[in-house]
């Protein structure tokens, strides 16, 4: 089982980078994912965005995508995309993207500056 979780940033922390940035263990899920599912790193890539609804009113979207739209911010990561669309980007901007594996649980995991407050589900968040 996969499980998304999301961590507030610590208020003392430097201020977020700007964009959104994936972490090396994430990288590799993503890759292995990718190639699972049929997606060419050429065309297509990881889509990240933000919708309304969960238990804090904003949850994560994440899944791929086989080509970028026409608006969205694309940051590569080696031969990873990764793609956001314009209204997401303001919840996600500063983001880091990791994936963590424990005994208990194993999924990506969001590290959001710009998140307020966040629920015990791990997906949803508000700012």
């Amino acid at each position: 089982m996969t499980t998304a979780t999301q961590q507030l940033a610590p208020p003392s922390q430097a201020p977020p980078a700007k964009g959104v940035q994936v972490t090396d263990k994430a990288l590799a899920k993503v890759k292995s994912a990718m190639a699972k599912e049929g997606i060419s790193p050429e065309q297509g890539g990881l889509r990240l965005g933000v919708q309304g609804g969960g238990c804090s009113g904003l949850s994560y979207n994440v899944r791929f995508d086989t080509q970028p739209r026409e608006r969205d911010r694309i940051f590569q990561f080696g031969d990873v995309r990764v793609f956001v669309d314009p209204k997401s980007f303001i919840y996600l901007n500063g983001m880091i993207l990791d994936y963590q594996e424990t005994l208990i649980q194993q999924g990506f995991v969001f590290v959001n500056p710009q998140a307020t407050k966040s629920c015990g589900c791990g997906t949803s968040f508000s700012a």
